[in-house]
């Protein structure tokens, strides 16, 4: 049990966190900062924090369990204005959705705080943010990836494990690298794609008339577009070079199906079809 969490960014991700840890009886106190007093008073309501803190650091001291839960690019600055408040045996972990950029901000500002920084992404979300829709359960059955730097302290390793796991996530450990290389494939080109997609679609003069007989397919595909802009410009732009190589994988498989109907080439539609297919249901299955 922690005597103390230092909450920094008191939204969905960290609002759920907080839930989640009284919930288990997992944390004494709860010390929260925001950048926006609203969002502190209604945390404060809603019984996710219990202290309203005015800086970053007022939430760290004293804390042994700091979370930071604020978007990627403002996680560079927090690291740097919080390292002199961490006390040495505070667990520090970050929530954010690209790993290799605040890997490299932890070894420039956290000085001999680094051992005890353990970088974790839970996948887990909705498409409404805020702390309003915070919820104990939100990490239950859902995978959180460790990336842990190579000189961080096996204990406060095994602290973020036992932590997570009591909330219900299933931890995997990753390589920062690997994690903004995995999750450009599977987080980020989607969404870029929903983004587009609709964007695509509401510029066109009758997309009103499109939209009202839209169905549970395009209800599924679209969800992801309702995701928050700052966040997801943040990431974008932080894991911009995977997930550049990730948009060029998907133009070459656009343009090989556009072929494909250009020449009326059915089989080989067929066949892009299936394999796309096949290959969902193993995932599926796999789960």
């Amino acid at each position: 049990m922690f005597k103390q969490l230092g909450l920094i960014g008191c939204g969905l991700i960290g609002g759920s966190f907080a839930l989640a840890l009284k919930q288990a009886g997992w944390v004494a106190r709860v010390c929260g900062y925001s950048a926006t007093k609203a969002t502190m008073n209604l945390a404060k309501e809603m019984g996710v924090i219990d202290e309203i803190c005015l800086d970053a650091p007022s939430a760290v001291r004293g804390s042994d369990l700091v979370l930071i839960a604020i978007p990627v690019q403002a996680i560079e600055d927090c690291l740097r204005e919080i390292a002199p408040h961490i006390d040495t045996d505070c667990l520090v972990m970050d929530v954010g959705s690209t790993k290799a950029n605040i890997a490299d901000a932890a070894k420039a500002f956290l000085g001999d705080k680094l051992s005890q920084f353990v970088p974790a992404h839970p996948i887990a979300g909705k498409e409404l943010a805020g702390v309003s829709e915070a919820s104990p359960t939100l990490f239950k059955d859902r995978p959180l990836i460790l990336t842990p730097s190579e000189i961080t302290n096996l204990d406060f390793i095994e602290r973020a494990n036992k932590v997570w796991t009591q909330l219900g996530s299933k931890v995997h450990k990753m390589s920062p690298t690997e994690h903004d290389a995995a999750f450009a494939a599977v987080s980020h080109l989607p969404h870029l794609i929903a983004f587009a997609y609709m964007n695509g679609l509401i510029k066109q003069r009758d997309h009103d008339q499109f939209l009202s007989v839209a169905g549970p397919g395009f209800r599924d595909f679209s969800r992801i577009a309702g995701s928050d802009p700052k966040v997801w410009r943040d990431i974008f732009l932080a894991n911009r070079k995977n997930l550049k190589e990730q948009i060029t994988h998907f133009k070459n498989e656009l343009q090989a199906i556009e072929h494909f109907i250009d020449n009326e080439d059915s089989a080989s539609i067929v066949e892009c079809i299936k394999a796309s297919q096949v290959a969902r249901n193993e995932w599926i299955i796999n789960q």
